[in-house]
C-alpha cells in the first residue's frame, strides 16, 4: 500500500512540474515573463489550464483590476473633488472595461479568439484614454493604468497564441 502512495505522489508531482512547464513556455512567448508568472501562478487554477484557461485566467486578471481601479475612482471623487469631469469620463471606460470589454473576451476566447484579442486591445485603450484625459500630473490613476495596459499586453499575447 504504501508503494502505491508513493506512486501516486509521484505521479502528482511530475504533473505538476508539466503544468509548470506550460506557464512557463507560455510566458515565454509574452512581453513581460515576470508579470506574467506573476500573473498565472497566483492562481491555483494555473496548474492545471491549458493555453484558453490561462487567457481566461488573465481577463479575469484584467476584470479585477478594473473593478479595483473602479474603486479608486469612487475614493478620487473625494480626496480630488476637482477632476470630477475626468473621473467621470474614467467610470465610464472602466465600466467599459470591466462590463463589455471582458465579457467579450471570455465569450470569445473560448470560441472566436480574434474578437478576445480586439476586446483585450480595447481594454488597454479605453484605459490609456482615461489617463490621457487629466491635466498632465494629475492623474490618480496612473499606476493602475499603468499596469492595466501591461496586464493587457500579456494577455493580447497569450491569446494570439489562440489564432
Amino acid at each position: 500500500m504504501t508503494k502505491t502512495m508513493m506512486m501516486m505522489v509521484m505521479m502528482a508531482t511530475l504533473m505538476g512540474v508539466a503544468m509548470c512547464d506550460i506557464v512557463d513556455k507560455t510566458c515565454k512567448q509574452t512581453p513581460d515573463y515576470t508579470l506574467c508568472l506573476s500573473l498565472l501562478r497566483s492562481d491555483p487554477s494555473s496548474a492545471s489550464a491549458d493555453t484558453v484557461g490561462l487567457g481566461l485566467i488573465l481577463v479575469n486578471k484584467i476584470k479585477a483590476l478594473g473593478t479595483q481601479t473602479l474603486g479608486q475612482i469612487n475614493v478620487a471623487y473625494k480626496t480630488k473633488p476637482m477632476l470630477k469631469r475626468q473621473l467621470d469620463e474614467c467610470k465610464l471606460r472602466y465600466k467599459t472595461i470591466v462590463d463589455a470589454d471582458v465579457h467579450t473576451a471570455i465569450i470569445a476566447i473560448k470560441g472566436n479568439p480574434k474578437f478576445a484579442e480586439s476586446a483585450v486591445v480595447d481594454a488597454g485603450v479605453e484605459a490609456s484614454v482615461c489617463e490621457g484625459g487629466f491635466p498632465k500630473g494629475q492623474s490618480p490613476l496612473t499606476g493602475l493604468t499603468q499596469k492595466m495596459n501591461k496586464i493587457c499586453d500579456v494577455t493580447r499575447a497569450i491569446v494570439r497564441m489562440l489564432l
